[in-house]
């Protein structure tokens, strides 16, 4: 179980700062932000088990237009292409890579989606349904979460170099606005192991928050971005504010807030309403 708040120990760093949790999280406000005092509260947070988030007191949620979220171990708990590999014995060889990808070690994108992609040549499509109907959760706190955003009338994005047979149905579930992901090309309900039509990388999600948030009417200021891997680092450093959930060390790293201990719906203890 994790240990209190360390509000004593924040407090030692930053005395003028005013402290105080809310859903798991310990809010900081009052204080001068910098890189050493995020790096110093960041240390806090790790040997007391609790997420702190450093934030604006001026700032409400619904300052915001747009939520935009990647969706494999962001808005679920899985990384859909290893599950689906399982199915052709291959998920250990598709795992390597996909975290190489997501640490940032592999920098091309394209490039390791599509040789993850081609180890699936021949798959029944009937894999896709079983991994969504068998594998695929909800990250914790992504339900409270979303209906608490959706209530303010900020519209949601789901943006994802994983595949539209699961960002359609996340879609229609859960009341999403829009989504963008790959396709992947199915002939006589085989896979075939290719990609149809241009690849959602780094870039093309940091364009797509652009674009939709254009289309709301908002500016990429007003967007919240949620992400976990280095393919989310473009649409987060043009965000307003950037969550980090469950992430690697280099998304941490940037990120405006980390989330490593309490779920997707520690968003919502952030800012008042």
């Amino acid at each position: 179980m994790a240990e209190p708040a360390p509000q004593a120990a924040i407090q030692a760093l930053a005395p003028n700062a005013t402290i105080e949790t809310a859903r798991g999280v310990a809010r900081v406000r009052d204080v001068i932000d910098s890189p050493a005092l995020r790096s110093a509260i960041g240390a806090l947070s790790q040997q007391y088990g609790v997420d702190v988030a450093i934030v604006d007191s001026e700032r409400r949620l619904s300052d915001f237009r747009l939520v935009a979220m990647d969706m494999d171990s962001t808005l679920i708990t899985i990384e859909c292409i290893d599950e689906i590999a399982d199915y052709c014995g291959l998920k250990a060889e598709v795992s390597a890579i996909t975290e190489a990808a997501m640490r940032g070690e592999i920098k091309d994108f394209n490039e390791s989606l599509t040789r993850r992609v081609a180890l699936l040549k021949g798959l029944d499509a009937g894999a896709l349904e079983k991994v969504f109907e068998e594998r695929l959760q909800l990250s914790q706190g992504a339900e409270t979460m979303l209906r608490g955003v959706q209530s303010l009338g900020i519209r949601t994005l789901l943006v994802s170099g994983g595949f539209t047979f699961f960002t359609d149905r996340l879609k229609a579930r859960l009341n999403l606005d829009v989504t963008r992901a790959n396709t992947l090309e199915i002939v006589d309900g085989k896979l075939t192991g290719r990609v149809l039509g241009e690849i959602v990388n780094a870039e093309v999600k940091a364009r797509t928050v652009t674009e939709v948030a254009a289309q709301f009417g908002a500016t990429p200021a007003q967007a919240i971005v949620m992400g976990d891997g280095s393919n989310d680092l473009q649409m987060m450093s043009i965000a307003g504010l950037s969550v980090a959930f469950r992430a690697k060390p280099v998304v941490r790293e940037k990120a405006s807030v980390a989330f490593n201990y309490v779920g997707l719906d520690g968003l919502l203890s952030l800012f008042r309403a």
